[in-house]
C-alpha cells in the first residue's frame, strides 16, 4: 500500500490557509481514496467508490464553473449558499461523510491489526454513515462487508514501519480536514436542507 500512497496526493500535502482547504489539492487527494479501494480488491466497495466519484465530480464541476469563488472548499460552499440548488455543497457534505467512513475504518485497522478488515469497516459504517442511510442501503452495506477481504496487488513487500508511518500521516491529515469541514458546515448551517 505504501507504494500506492506514494503515487497519489496525500491529504498531508493539501494546503490549508486562513481562507480554507485548497479545493483542487483536496479533490486530487480524495481521488486517491477511490483508487485505494481498488487495492482492497472487493466488490463490496463499488458503491462507496461510485459515491465518492460522483461527489468529487459535483465539487469539481462547481470549481470549474467558478474557480475564483471556489479556490477553497469553504469559499465554494459560501459562494453557493444563495443558490436554490446547492449541488456542490451537498456533494462535498457526502464526500466528507464517505471520507470519514474510510478514515475511521483504516484507523481502526491500523490500531488493531489482528482484527478482520471487514470488522473495521463495519464498525466505521455504524459510527459514520448508518444514521444517514435508509433501511435498504443499510442492508446492502451489511451484506457486502461480510465478504470483504484484502487482496494485495502484488509487488515487493513494503516494510511495515514505512507503511504504517505513511498511512498514519495520510489518515491524520484526512481526519483533521474532515473535522475542520464538518465544524464549518455545522457552524455555518451549510448542512441544512440535506
Amino acid at each position: 500500500m505504501a507504494p500506492y500512497l506514494e503515487t497519489v496526493k496525500s491529504f498531508a500535502d493539501v494546503p490549508i490557509t486562513d481562507a480554507g482547504v485548497d479545493t483542487l489539492a483536496f479533490l486530487e487527494a480524495a481521488q486517491g481514496v477511490v483508487g485505494l479501494f481498488d487495492l482492497l480488491g472487493s466488490a463490496a466497495f463499488t458503491p462507496v467508490q461510485n459515491d465518492l466519484k460522483g461527489n468529487i465530480a459535483k465539487v469539481r464541476a462547481r470549481y470549474d464553473a467558478a474557480p475564483e469563488q471556489s479556490s477553497t472548499l469553504e469559499l465554494l460552499v459560501v459562494n453557493e449558499k444563495g443558490e436554490k440548488k446547492r449541488t456542490a455543497t451537498e456533494g462535498l457534505m457526502w464526500l466528507l461523510r464517505g471520507l470519514s467512513f474510510t478514515c475511521k475504518a483504516l484507523q481502526a485497522a491500523q490500531a488493531n491489526p489482528t482484527e478482520e478488515l471487514s470488522a473495521a469497516f463495519s464498525k466505521s459504517y455504524e459510527a459514520t454513515l448508518k444514521k444517514f442511510h435508509n433501511f435498504v442501503v443499510k442492508g446492502i452495506f451489511s451484506t457486502s462487508t461480510r465478504s470483504l477481504h484484502l487482496d494485495p496487488a502484488g509487488g515487493p513487500p513494503v516494510p511495515a514501519d514505512k507503511l504504517n508511518e505513511e498511512l498514519n500521516r495520510w489518515l491524520t491529515a484526512l481526519d483533521n480536514i474532515v473535522k475542520r469541514l464538518e465544524d464549518f458546515y455545522e457552524k455555518g448551517g451549510h448542512n441544512k436542507g440535506f
